[in-house]
């Protein structure tokens, strides 16, 4: 049974996402959460965060074992991207653009 969690509007950018969440693609659930919490990127902490949502929607809404799950999908889509200015010499202006991510965990059991 697939269970799933999709964190949105998070402000990570996709392509420093997608490197993490390629650590722990087909991983079990234990050792996806340990890579996550010795893997020093903010992404980390981040799809962590959504991992344990997950987890804990498995444990609670349909009753399965955490020690059954592994990760089948973990994917980063791109979000809206928000555009700021900064002010440049001679009257000039910069487009800084802060990029959001979509994140989805989808979980599965071990047969």
């Amino acid at each position: 049974m697939e269970v799933r969690a999709i964190g949105r509007y998070i402000r990570i950018s996709p392509f420093k996402a997608q490197k993490v969440a390629a650590l722990i693609r087909g991983k079990p659930v234990k050792e996806a959460m340990n890579i996550l919490m010795l893997t020093p990127k903010k992404g980390a902490r981040i799809i962590k965060d959504v991992l344990q949502s997950a987890v804990a929607n498995a444990e609670n809404n349909y009753g399965l074992n955490r020690e059954n799950l592994f990760v089948k999908i973990a994917q980063v889509d791109k979000g809206p991207t928000l555009k700021r200015i900064k002010p440049r010499a001679r009257g000039r202006a910069d487009l800084i653009r802060k990029r959001t991510s979509h994140i989805t965990i989808v979980l599965d059991t071990a047969e």
